[in-house]
């Protein structure tokens, strides 16, 4: 009975506080305030919180809530052994018979690339060998452009 209370009274606040909001013209915030307040009151119509009530002051459900949380340690722990060992004691027994079975591979001896080939022209730009001023003309311009 009395969470029905506290939860009409914090509804009925947050009503209040959303027309405040809407009187100054905040109308999106003032909806979703709204919608935040009216919550409470449909847990308490729909029966939730009674069943929440229930729930939080028997022993039963506290006891059931226990075992439950030990069957999920142990699932987890279960897990986290099987996937440090690496699957499951047949998924192992079968891996490693197969890996026996393709220790060295069948073509170990043949080189893995092919013959070398030589590139068929010299690269297409090759420095001259008397070098002239022509060539730090580029670089120069640069630099004058740069004040340096």
């Amino acid at each position: 009975m009395i969470a029905e209370t506290v939860c009409s009274a914090v509804s009925a606040a947050g009503l209040g506080i959303a027309a405040v909001t809407a009187y100054r013209r905040r109308f999106l915030a003032a909806a979703r305030i709204a919608a935040y307040s009216l919550v409470p009151v449909g847990l308490v119509m729909t029966g939730i919180v009674g069943w929440l009530a229930d729930t939080a002051f028997s022993p039963t459900a506290w006891a059931g809530f226990v075992v439950l949380g030990v069957a999920w340690a142990l699932f987890a722990t279960t897990r986290a052994v099987e996937r440090r060992r690496g699957g499951t004691r047949a998924e192992r027994k079968a891996a490693g018979a197969a890996g026996r079975e393709a220790a060295v591979a069948p073509k170990a001896s043949e080189p893995s690339l092919g013959p070398a080939t030589r590139p068929a022209a010299p690269p297409a730009t090759a420095p001259r060998a008397g070098g002239t001023a022509d060539d730090f003309s580029d670089i120069e311009a640069i630099l004058k452009k740069h004040g340096i």
